[in-house]
């Protein structure tokens, strides 16, 4: 698990990125699952340089999430 005091952005379409809340973060090298906390669905994206995440896909469920690995 990583600390949740970091920045979290959803990577969406074009000038669309959006800030997530986080209450479970979990780092697999550079590739991180996150889960927000007013959010069911968990997100899967890359932990950079700086500690920031960047996620770019969305799975309904954890187990769904470790299969996305």
């Amino acid at each position: 698990m990583l600390s949740t005091d970091r920045a979290v952005t959803w990577l969406g379409r074009p000038g669309k990125d959006e800030r997530l809340c986080p209450q479970i973060i979990l780092g697999l090298h550079e590739l991180c699952l996150v889960k927000p906390v007013d959010d069911e669905d968990w997100y899967m994206g890359s932990l950079n340089e700086d500690g920031s995440v960047d996620y770019w896909s969305a799975y309904g469920s954890f187990y769904e999430a470790l299969r996305g690995l």
